[in-house]
This record gives C-alpha cells, sequence and structure tokens, in this order.
C-alpha cells in the first residue's frame, strides 16, 4: 500500500524521508469522536424495528405499510454508502462528515415529529441518505489517522460500534417505545448529533492528499448516479418485501429482479469504463480487496443471519418478550466488547489471513452446534450462552477483514474503500435477514408434510397418544365429545413447534454451511505484514 506521505519533508531532506502525515490530535480521541457518530447511524437500522406497531397505531397506518419506514431507511443508506468516496472528493472529508451528521440529526428530530406516515418515510429516506456517509467516512478517518501497524486497534474500536449497535437496537428500541413513545426513538439521536458534530469539527483534520483533490472529481456521472439508485434502490426493496410478496410469485418482485439485475451490471460496466467514476470498481482488480469484499458481504450474512434467528425462536416458540429476547444478546454484546480490543492487538502479531480463517472456523463450529443442542426446553441461561458462542468468531472476523481489504491499496482510496467495504457489509446483511426468514417457512413446510404422514387415523401409535391425551382432558374436567376435539388440536400445536424448531436447526446449518467455505477460502488471501497494517508481506 502507497505511503501517506503527505507532509513537506525539512529542509535538506529527500522526498522520501518525508514524514507520514499525521493528526494534530491524539488518534484515540478521534476514534472515539468518529465512532460516537457511527454508532448513532448503525444503531437507527434496528432500533425502529419492534416499534412499528406503536408507529402504525399512532399514525392510523396499517402493519404492513409501516414497514415501508423500514425499507425506505435503507434503501437510501445503501445508495448513498458506495459513493461516499466520491462525494469526499468533491466536498472533502471533514465538511462532508460533518454534513452527514447534521443531515442525520435534522433528518431524526423530523422524524419524531412526523404527523402521518408518508411524512415519516420522506424523514427515514433523509435520515439514511445522512447516515449512509457516517460509516465509510468514520472507518476512513480511522485508517488515515492511525499508522499502519495500529490499524487493527482502530478497527476494533469501529467494529465495537458496529457489530454491538444492531443487537441492542431492538431492545432499547422497545424499552423506549413502552415507557415512553415511539417517537424517542428519534429524539434520542439529538444530544447524540449535536455533541458529536462539535467534536468532529474540533478534532478531525484533513489529510493533505484530501485537500489537493478536493474538488477534483467535481464531473458529476449522472448515468452512475441513475444506475446506482434504480439498481440498488430496486434490490433492496426486493430483499425486504421478497418474502412477504411470495417472492417471484409476485410480478412486482419479478419486475425489481430484473430492474436491479440490469441496472447493476450496467453499472459496474459503466463504472470500469468510466474517467471519473463514482465507485472505484477498478479496485476489484486488486485481489485482496475483492477478497475481503466477499468475505465481508458473507460476514453480513451470517452475523445478522443469526441475530434474526436467535431471538425469533425465543419469541415465536418460547413465549419470550422482545426485551426478554434482546436480553439473551447481551452476554454476546458484553463478550465483543472484550474481545474486539484483543483481536486489534492480534493483529500486529499474526497475519490477518490466518485470524480470519480462526474466525471463520469458530463460526462455523458454533452455528454447527446450535443445529444438535437447541431445542424448545432450553434455558435462559443456556440461550444466552450458545449466542455468546455464536458470536466469538465475529471478533476475529471484523478488524482483519477491514485490513486485508486495505492490504495494497493506495492511501488516496482509503474513502473509496471504506465506502465500498461497508456497502457490501450492508446488503450481505440485507441477504442474510431475506435468506433466514424464507429459509424458516419453506423448511417448516417441508418439515409439516413429512411429520403429518405420521399423523393419520391408520397410525396405531397416532390414535394412542390421541386416546391418552383425551383421558388426561377427561380426568381434567373436559367433555368426553370435546376432550378428542382438544387432543387433536393439541397434537397438532405440538406437531407446528416440532416443524419450526426443525426449520430453525436446518437454517443454522445453511450458516454453518457458509461459513466452513469462507474458512477454506481464507488461506487464498494475501499475506499482510502484521507489523505494517495493511502492508501486503513480501515473500
Amino acid at each position: 500500500m502507497a505511503d501517506n506521505t503527505e507532509t513537506a519533508a525539512p529542509p535538506g531532506a529527500t522526498p522520501a524521508a518525508a514524514a507520514p502525515w499525521r493528526p494534530s490530535f491524539n488518534p484515540w480521541l478521534i476514534a472515539v469522536v468518529v465512532s460516537l457518530a457511527a454508532f448513532m447511524e448503525v444503531l437507527d437500522t434496528s432500533i425502529a424495528n419492534v416499534a412499528l406497531p406503536h408507529i402504525a397505531g399512532g399514525l392510523g397506518a396499517s402493519n404492513d405499510d409501516s414497514t415501508w419506514v423500514l425499507t425506505s431507511y435503507l434503501v437510501s443508506n445503501a445508495i448513498v454508502l458506495p459513493i461516499s468516496g466520491w462525494l469526499v472528493s468533491i466536498m472533502g472529508r471533514k465538511r462532508f462528515f460533518l454534513t452527514c451528521i447534521f443531515f442525520f440529526t435534522l433528518s431524526s428530530m423530523l422524524c419524531g415529529l412526523a404527523p402521518s406516515l408518508s411524512a415519516l418515510i420522506l424523514f427515514r429516506v433523509m435520515q439514511g441518505a445522512g447516515g449512509g456517509g457516517l460509516q465509510p467516512t468514520a472507518q476512513s478517518i480511522l485508517a488515515d489517522s492511525f499508522p499502519p501497524e495500529k490499524r487493527g486497534m482502530a478497527f476494533a474500536v469501529y467494529g465495537i460500534t458496529v457489530v454491538i449497535a444492531p443487537a441492542i437496537g431492538p431492545t432499547l428500541g422497545g424499552w423506549i417505545t413502552d415507557n415512553y413513545s415511539w417517537r424517542w426513538i428519534f429524539y434520542i439521536n439529538l444530544p447524540v448529533g449535536v455533541l458529536a458534530t462539535f467534536l468532529a469539527s474540533r478534532f478531525v483534520e484533513e489529510p493533505p492528499y484530501l485537500k489537493r483533490a478536493k474538488g477534483s472529481a467535481i464531473r458529476v456521472d449522472y448515468m452512475g448516479i441513475a444506475l446506482l439508485s434504480l439498481g440498488v434502490g430496486a434490490l433492496q426493496v426486493l430483499l425486504d418485501k421478497g418474502e412477504e410478496d411470495d417472492w417471484f410469485g409476485s410480478h412486482f418482485i419479478a419486475t425489481l429482479a430484473v430492474i436491479a439485475t440490469a441496472c447493476l451490471i450496467s453499472l459496474v460496466i459503466w463504472e470500469w469504463r468510466h474517467k471519473h467514476p463514482i465507485i472505484e470498481v477498478r479496485l476489484f482488480k486488486i485481489f485482496s480487496f475483492a477478497g475481503a469484499n466477499l468475505m465481508m458481504f458473507v460476514l453480513g450474512l451470517v452475523y445478522f443471519g443469526g441475530l434474526v434467528l436467535m431471538p425469533l425462536f425465543l419469541q415465536t416458540l418460547m413465549g419470550y418478550t422482545a426485551t426478554s429476547a434482546g436480553l439473551v444478546l447481551s452476554a454476546a454484546a458484553v463478550l465483543l466488547l472484550i474481545e474486539m480490543p484483543l483481536v486489534g492487538q492480534l493483529t500486529t502479531k499474526i497475519s490477518a489471513k490466518y485470524i480470519v480463517a480462526f474466525g471463520w472456523l469458530t463460526l462455523a463450529l458454533s452455528m454447527l452446534y446450535s443445529t444438535s443442542h437447541l431445542d424448545l426446553l432450553i434455558s435462559f441461561r443456556f440461550a444466552a450462552w450458545v449466542r455468546a458462542l455464536q458470536s466469538f468468531g465475529l471478533g476475529f472476523l471484523f478488524v482483519p477483514i477491514n485490513l486485508v481489504a486495505y492490504a495494497g491499496v493506495p492511501a488516496e482510496k482509503s474513502n473509496s474503500v471504506a465506502g465500498i467495504v461497508n456497502f457490501m457489509r450492508n446488503i450481505g446483511s440485507s441477504v442474510g435477514t431475506s435468506m433466514v426468514t424464507t429459509l424458516l417457512d419453506r423448511r417448516e413446510e417441508f418439515h409439516q408434510s413429512v411429520l403429518s404422514a405420521s399423523t393419520t387415523n391408520v397410525n396405531p401409535v397416532f390414535q394412542n397418544q390421541v386416546a391418552g391425551l383425551s383421558r388426561q382432558l377427561v380426568h381434567s374436567g373436559i367433555s368426553a365429545g370435546d376432550a378428542k376435539v382438544h387432543a387433536y388440536g393439541l397434537l397438532y400445536q405440538n406437531l407446528q413447534a416440532q416443524s419450526q424448531t426443525l426449520a430453525y436447526l436446518d437454517t443454522y446449518m445453511v450458516l454453518a454451511v457458509g461459513a466452513g467455505v469462507m474458512f477454506i477460502l481464507a488461506f487464498v488471501l494475501r499475506r499482510n505484514d502484521p507489523h505494517a497494517g495493511g502492508e501486503v508481506a513480501v515473500g
């Protein structure tokens, strides 16, 4: 990776002796400031999930219509993410970062004040657009503020915000909604946004190479923006609404699939040939960058897939409240808080590819463990233990994958790297959420059809179960005629519960296989020098 040697050399020194640029303030202070803004944005991707029924009731809308509150945010967020590097080159990174914070904070206030669902959806689009630039810009600021050998620790701080915020979002959102009002899930961003704006304006600085490049990409690639907006927008809506509309059984979903495929393929071809692309797709010629993006996509898929599965299992099959299911995730959050900084230190001693391989292996084994130990009799403590075990490998993946993404990439491309990597993770999370919900429905139907074959009147075992259960119900005071009807009903409920449980186990197996494939591919990545952060090792 090219050295960030942007400061002028002392008199008499050669250009090669010029010291790399470093910020005036302590980089750890900068890390806390930018991570605060990123945490606020990532939290909003999940905090509104549990509040949708309250939003629908408060604004006089249906539950189906209220889901656009989530979809609208994700669409605008996904469009801005990959072009954040281009926007930085036009506005300057500090100005762009401050603009994003201000825009996000303002739109959060408007969301809280929204008088109707249509107004709320409009303000969520604005909020998603403002938030879309926060994650990649925060990461690129960290990449430039720290020397390469300390980037692992910097990305660990950033990783804590990205990994933990989605986990605590539903729990926090549920608590705020139950105790105050759904509007406060947006109002809480106001003090954080004001504080982040003040601190960022004071401590974040512009590297010299960005000062020189500012305004150089003023030519607007209108075709690229149009293809990106249509393609990513259609893809995000497709993923969010696909299961609800029966996927390709719906003309609407099929049309979105055609639009997304045509636009995204055209976008890649167009940007590859364009002199001033809004997305640096040519970075994918760098093998380590392409490999890191593939792994970040799968990481988003597996992580968010698992994040959806456990609370859903506890709430639908075991009767947990949203708050109780959220508390199950808290053990994993505490584990990651401890683990991330340790992995950051580890990246200075061991090549990132081996840490990544270990992370995928532990993630695959934990998902495999879940397929044989989850049932309808597990305790709260055991559920928390299983979720913590599933999360253990995540800390060994997020930080080193980000390091690998920067390996061999020039410093002036760090903003584009951050935008694309975060985009791939976000799209992976959307795919993961859609995939697990679809798999659960399909596999439940399959297992129910298989189990139903044994619940017929010609099966003596089943008839004995009905007779035994009917006798127990009669002894409890139910009439003989009603007892048999109730017995059939209870056995059918049990069949449904068993079918759903088996569907969850099948879905965990799919996630385990995906992580196992990534474990094998991890050894194909180029080895970086652990003492030089993102630099590719020689030999």
